[in-house]
């Protein structure tokens, strides 16, 4: 997918999506010709990643609730 429809599938504005990819933290896309594209599975992978990082995994109420301790 492009450019514009990549950052919309990660819930970004453009401008933050490329900011991120300039970062390395979101994949870089992939030439063809003068067009760039990117993997929506790259995508996904790099969300999930996000998510991992320490500090970005917030409580769920429903674990907390039943006293259950989810360490992904």
């Amino acid at each position: 997918m492009r450019g514009e429809r990549a950052a919309a599938w990660t819930d970004m504005s453009k401008s933050k999506f490329l900011e991120l990819v300039d970062q390395g933290i979101m994949p870089r896309g992939i030439k063809v010709g003068s067009m760039t594209m990117w993997d929506r599975l790259e995508l996904d992978a790099a969300v999930e990643n996000l998510k991992d990082q320490e500090g970005t995994r917030r409580s769920n109420p429903i674990e907390k609730h039943y006293g259950i301790a989810n360490d992904r």
